[in-house]
């Protein structure tokens, strides 16, 4: 099982580190191989995606990433930005299923923002289709209007766009999902004033025929970001577009307390992905051992499940970490009175405690 481990920026190589040495605790082997990505693979080498970072993650049977970016790197050219990795990657290993797990842990319902009736047993799924929209849409650029509102300003574009079959995997995908869960499927669009949304409706119903079990329904995107807040245990598996995918997930986040709680995984057709937590790179914090691991241990587990085919390995880990939970310890970001803070490292011996304790005892 070949891994990359591209732990990229910020604290990036502090969680990454917690991750590998809960991987490293299984009775599993490994070949591991660590690049540069991101800022730091810029510092080092003038692009946020070398050649051989990008080799490194072709041949790879999954990718471990930590989070690309930083403040100072802001001012760059866009196309030398660290971000641009992270899409350099999903673009050319066709990684265009994103999948974003929010679940509320028992033990941290007390960490969301919401009352503890809205979110107990949270467990929603976003699928986020991650190659095509806005993002990656052409053309894009600046350039001096010729007609509008303000003919002669300098304006700025992109463009929004979606081809069936770019709609019709992602929506499989997501059907397939809501039939190991809830059966239920929702799916988020702006049909009510984008072309582009209504031919994404369109097709997502179409598809949606061919598995008459499950549940369709539609929700405008603004709304969705209501319901979202207002009753989020209403969604089971909800599928979008990337541009609101991208919204929606990190809303979803912080229903649980805490995105530094959630993972995630993009994966292509072939079960190859890209395993990340589902913040960011924390720049303000890097170094301090502070950050929380548990995002990226959990993206691990999802690893192991999806594109290693180990799901009893996935199992002990995120057993382990509900058993950490449990045992009342937290990092900054979900600690509160009656709890023990622990640093990064900290949380990340404690889960390899948890995984070897049980191990010991089976």
């Amino acid at each position: 099982m070949k891994i990359a481990v591209l732990p990229g920026d910020g604290i990036g190589t502090e969680i990454v580190a917690e991750a590998i040495k809960v991987l490293q605790v299984l009775d599993l082997t490994f070949e591991l191989e660590t690049a540069l990505v991101g800022g730091a693979a810029y510092e080092a080498h003038g692009h946020p995606l070398p050649d051989a970072t990008l080799k490194l993650a072709k041949a790879a049977d999954a990718i471990l990433f930590g989070a690309v970016g930083d403040w100072k790197f802001d001012k760059l050219e866009r196309n030398l930005r660290p971000e641009q990795a992270i899409l350099g990657l999903r673009k050319n290993l066709g990684l265009f299923a994103n999948f974003r797990p929010a679940i509320c842990y028992e033990q941290l319902v007390d960490a969301s923002s919401l009352k503890p009736e809205l979110i107990a047993g949270l467990d929603i799924l976003i699928i986020r289709e991650l190659t095509g929209d806005i993002y990656f849409g052409q053309p894009r650029g600046r350039r001096v209007a010729t007609d509008g509102h303000f003919p002669g300003a300098e304006e700025a574009f992109d463009t929004m766009r979606y081809s069936r079959p770019e709609i019709e995997r992602i929506a499989h995908v997501a059907f397939q999902a809501a039939r190991k869960r809830s059966k239920r499927v929702t799916s988020v669009d702006k049909a009510n004033v984008l072309e582009t949304f209504q031919f994404w409706k369109d097709v997502v119903t179409e598809v949606g025929k061919a598995y008459p079990d499950v549940e369709l329904d539609h929700m405008y995107v603004d709304n969705a970001a209501m319901q979202l807040v207002k009753a989020p245990k209403k969604f089971d598996v909800v599928v979008t577009g990337n541009m609101f995918g991208d919204i929606l997930s990190d809303e979803a986040a912080m229903l649980t307390g805490s995105i530094g709680m959630l993972p995630s995984a993009s994966l292509n057709a072939s079960n190859q992905g890209l395993y990340e937590p589902s913040h960011g790179s924390a720049p303000d914090i890097a170094g301090k051992g502070i950050a929380n691991p548990l995002a990226t241990i959990l993206s691990a587990a999802m690893m192991l499940r999806f594109s290693l085919n180990q799901p009893q390995a996935a199992d002990r880990i995120e057993s382990a970490v509900k058993d950490v939970l449990a045992s009342g310890l937290r990092t900054a970001d979900i600690y509160s009175d009656g709890t023990t803070r622990v640093g990064t490292r900290e949380m990340g011996d404690a889960v390899v405690a948890a995984i070897t304790k049980k191990t010991t005892k089976g």
